[in-house]
């Protein structure tokens, strides 16, 4: 049942979304193209995954309250799920229906799906990845010609074909990892066969921001193992940082491989520093202050023993709005931290995305117009320091990839972005 598979799934990724989860699948019992979608909870689609049967199933988790999965009616009905977004639209449904309609209009014409996918991308630019679900019980997936968003591919030997925003998606339903689609690259499956196409127009430039904040550590994504490169990242922020510490701590929890590596190159003891209560919350995805509010109270519990008396480095993945660092230096100081010195593996997040990257607009980014010294005032630190661009961007040149760094100030006019 593939609509199981496509569940758990989407259980790994909550970490890219956690307001809505949809689901697409071709039912076993009558045929029919059907989708269906829980806003809040994904164990709000249990009963109907445990319910219901398909041998083909597409699914999507979103950070946006109402998101959803397009069905797109033509001569051949089509489900469409899209991660990021073409340039011009406002939103990933607005994406995912545009390119179904441009697929589809190649499917009226005669084309077959691998080739119409590949002709709609390539009249639709912009940063995104999709997958399509048809009635005919057809499997197409593919990445913009703009390479931001990442998708891969996987299986089960012969028998089972799959494809996830990332690695441990696959992983996590038992199949095994193969190979990361290129920007510009549709693949396209069905019960006989899988055949991979490409527009020839793809330019890749990987989203800094899924390899900083998003993706899982234990994922590949564009081909760049996370966790590894979070690691580089906290070694290129502590050379030439001179601060004196007793102790560094990581901020739960897509920090820790970078507060690591910064202790190891600073030779200061690393300690764990916070306990997390209930799931896994990703508080700056969350739709409203209140409940960003809440979700650091529920993840960021300091210990007590590992900063009582101690100068402590606190390293974070990024500087969104604020809320996080403040919550954090105030409560390391209630538990007797006598210095706290932040130190963000990110350079400075000044702008919003255009392409549907969970990074909120210029006014609600708070590194975006206080200086360090400001900066430090406003959360209440003894000293911050951010990554510089220049060394996020040599970071990426060591392993042969050019980002995107649209939100860190990077990507001049003549650059395509």
């Amino acid at each position: 049942n593939a609509l199981r598979f496509a569940y758990y799934a989407m259980m790994s990724l909550q970490n890219r979304g956690q307001e809505s989860f949809c689901v697409a699948w071709l039912d076993a019992s009558d045929g029919k193209l059907e989708v269906a979608s829980a806003e809040g909870r994904l164990e709000g689609l249990k009963e109907l995954v445990e319910s219901r049967r398909g041998h083909v199933a597409i699914g999507m988790t979103s950070p946006v309250r109402g998101d959803s999965i397009s069905l797109i009616e033509g001569d051949v009905r089509l489900a469409v799920a899209t991660d990021g977004m073409a340039s011009g639209s406002t939103s990933r449904i607005e994406t995912g229906e545009e390119l179904g309609r441009r697929i589809s209009s190649k499917l009226t014409e005669g084309l077959d799906l691998l080739s119409a996918a590949v002709k709609a991308v390539d009249s639709l630019p912009g940063g995104y990845a999709f997958v399509v679900l048809t009635e005919r019980g057809e499997l197409c997936c593919g990445r913009s010609n703009l390479g931001i968003k990442p998708l891969c591919v996987g299986g089960y030997g012969f028998d089972l074909g799959c494809v996830a925003s990332e690695s441990a998606a696959l992983e996590v339903i038992g199949a095994e990892y193969r190979y990361d689609l290129r920007a510009g690259e549709v693949l396209a499956m069905d019960r006989n066969s899988l055949r991979r196409a490409s527009t020839g127009s793809g330019v890749e430039r990987p989203c800094a921001f899924e390899l900083v904040y998003l993706s899982r550590h234990d994922s590949i994504v564009f081909g760049i193992e996370v966790a590894r490169f979070r690691e580089e990242l906290g070694r290129a922020l502590a050379e030439g940082d001179g601060v004196e510490a007793d102790v560094v701590v990581g901020v739960p929890e897509t920090s820790y491989p970078a507060a690591m590596a910064y202790s190891e190159a600073k030779g200061i003891p690393y300690k764990v520093g916070f306990v997390r209560t209930g799931n896994h919350v990703r508080s700056a995805l969350r739709p409203t202050q209140l409940e960003r509010l809440i979700g650091l109270q529920l993840k960021l519990n300091p210990v007590r023993s590992s900063v009582e008396g101690r100068r402590v480095v606190v390293v974070d993945d990024s500087v969104v709005r604020g809320n996080t660092l403040k919550h954090v230096v105030s409560a390391l100081r209630r538990k007797g931290a006598t210095e706290v010195h932040v130190r963000v593996c990110s350079p400075r997040l000044v702008d919003g995305c255009p392409f549907g990257t969970e990074v909120p607009p210029r006014d609600e980014l708070i590194a975006g117009s206080l200086d360090e010294g400001t900066l430090s005032d406003v959360i209440g630190c003894d000293s911050l320091a951010f990554l510089d661009l220049s060394r996020l961007e040599k970071t990426a040149s060591l392993i042969g990839t050019r980002f995107c760094t649209r939100c860190f100030g990077g990507n001049q006019e003549g650059d395509g972005l």
